[in-house]
């Protein structure tokens, strides 16, 4: 028995199995899907905001970003949800975080910083504010 273990052991380490063969997975036909379903959650969003429905519209945001956590546009959405939902330092986070993934986008984290010198603003940091204003005329150059 000790015998027939031993070669066991043995046959296992001396030939290494081959990796299985996996198909190279197709993200062309997953990609559309999820920018379809994205790009409606985006529409939903943005129509419940101007509606005066913040909830619903963050909500949709927020399921949009499970499906494309990368997404900076997103970001910048929800950060502007949560402006007008009087979450100041949400609004500023989430506009940074927006910036984070809008690579060499400078018209994007222009906007970000004009959403950042909002909140800013409204929390009573007017020299914050100011510093992020010039950080938007800066990236918008």
């Amino acid at each position: 028995m000790k015998r027939f273990l031993l070669c066991l052991i043995v046959a296992g380490c001396a030939a290494p199995s081959p990796a299985p063969v996996e198909e190279p997975s197709k993200p062309e036909a997953q990609k559309p899907t999820e920018t379809v379903a994205v790009a409606g959650l985006m529409e939903s969003a943005r129509a419940d905001a101007a509606a005066g429905r913040l909830t619903n519209a963050a909500a949709s945001l927020e399921r949009a970003l499970r499906l494309e956590p990368r997404n900076p546009r997103l970001w910048q959405e929800l950060a502007r949800v949560r402006l007008k939902q009087g979450d100041f330092t949400q609004a500023e986070n989430l506009a940074a975080r927006s910036s984070t993934w809008a690579g060499n986008d400078s018209a994007l984290r222009a906007e970000n910083w004009r959403v950042i010198a909002q909140a800013r603003e409204a929390m009573g940091d007017g020299r914050g504010a100011q510093a992020a204003r010039d950080n938007a005329e800066r990236m918008a150059r």
